[in-house]
């Protein structure tokens, strides 16, 4: 850093120039294509306006290391580097510069730092759209190229350091399910399986009119768990006059996502509250462990013949009779204790935000964006003007 900051008084002293985007690279909007285009044996990857690819395509547009942004949709403004060949949809354009003096990673840095700036060039009212007016316009930092490099470099370490440690989740993801299956399929060979209805009731939740949530605690209401409230962790609490008993979960209780695509299937032990009718209570006999049951039910064998298995809609919906046929193997308690406490172990390095893996990937991913914010501010240059 202290080298950098040398090089920058050494060849910047006076500040960095800035110049408008569309003055040195080509910004240009790719070619429209849908899904039902994308073919299985498709070669390169399709960008369009969401963060993942839309699919595959059999040829390409853009070269591989070229910059892109969403121009359309919900994540309008999303910046991306993409390092392969790629065919390029028109919900997005290319930022390709035109200089041999520009470093294309450099600049997706800067932009990546401008990335919320650049979302509030959405148009307003009706799909969100970004023009490539209001982009070509933008101010780009410009220092000289060595800097540019030198910068890149740096900022490299903290992204490869993430792929790193993302890829190690990954892993000890796979190793984690392939354990957990492990240990059921031991279980089941030694103990007696029961149909879930043999050992659980299942209370179904309640609807609530929207204008009956309030975002606010006060006596009388109760926390109202829905969907969002157990696959994101950001979501702001809603509450309701709270209701009978019968649709209450408190934190130690299973509940079982009923309806969604991808989230039917899914059990969540966390929170305590009145659960909304898209999701269902699993009331377990006293001498079942319900941590035993959520890690069981939680095998990606089961969640994917849950899913699968809920209908033939688009939206997956599981009814009890569903639920109830699923074989849990169920050992004495003491043993179902024993299990639980080897995969809390699992469950805190592969998924706990506090400890574990993605703890440290957070941890990167602030540095990364401190650094990131705090190299890509320069001191503009004053350009002075000489009247005659």
């Amino acid at each position: 850093m202290s080298k950098l900051k040398g090089l920058i008084q050494e060849r910047c002293p006076n500040g960095v120039k800035y110049m408008k985007l569309g003055d040195f690279c080509e910004i240009k909007t790719g070619k429209g294509i849908t899904k039902s285009d994308a073919t299985l044996g498709g070669a390169y990857p399709i960008i369009s306006g969401g963060q993942s690819p839309m699919g595959y395509y059999h040829t390409f547009n853009r070269e591989a290391n070229t910059l892109t942004i969403s121009r359309v949709g919900a994540y309008a403004g999303f910046v991306n580097y993409i390092k392969e060949p790629f065919y390029l949809n028109d919900k997005c354009f290319s930022v390709i510069p035109t200089s041999e003096k520009v470093s294309t990673l450099f600049l997706f840095y800067v932009l990546k730092n401008m990335e919320s700036k650049i979302k509030e060039l959405q148009s307003e009212g009706g799909v969100p759209t970004i023009n490539t007016t209001k982009v070509s316009n933008l101010e780009i930092p410009l220092p000289p190229f060595e800097i540019q490099e030198k910068i890149v470099c740096i900022l490299d370490c903290f992204t490869n350091l993430t792929a790193e440690l993302q890829a190690e989740l990954q892993a000890r993801k796979e190793q984690y399910e392939y354990y957990k299956h492990t240990i059921f399929r031991s279980v089941s060979l030694r103990y007696k399986d029961c149909l879930l209805k043999e050992i659980a009731t299942f209370s179904q939740g309640l609807q609530v009119d929207p204008g009956l949530q309030f975002d606010t605690m006060k006596s009388g209401r109760i926390r109202f768990l829905r969907i969002v409230d157990f696959v994101s962790d950001n979501e702001p609490y809603r509450y309701i006059e709270k209701p009978s008993n019968k649709y209450i979960k408190s934190d130690n209780e299973l509940i079982m996502i009923r309806y969604g695509a991808s989230a039917a299937g899914k059990v969540f032990m966390c929170h305590s509250g009145a659960i909304a009718n898209n999701m269902f209570k699993i009331n377990l006999k006293p001498e079942i462990l319900p941590k035993y049951v959520m890690y069981c039910l939680s095998q990606n064998s089961i969640y994917t013949l849950l899913n699968s298995s809920g209908g033939r809609s688009t939206m997956p919906a599981i009814n009890f009779k569903l639920v109830g046929s699923i074989h849990i193997p169920i050992p004495p308690y003491s043993e179902q204790q024993r299990i639980v406490s080897i995969l809390d172990k699992f469950e805190i390095l592969v998924n706990d935000l506090q400890q574990g893996l993605p703890a440290e990937i957070n941890a990167v991913q602030e540095q990364y964006e401190y650094y990131r914010n705090k190299l890509l501010i320069f001191p503009r240059k004053i350009e002075h003007t000489i009247f005659s």
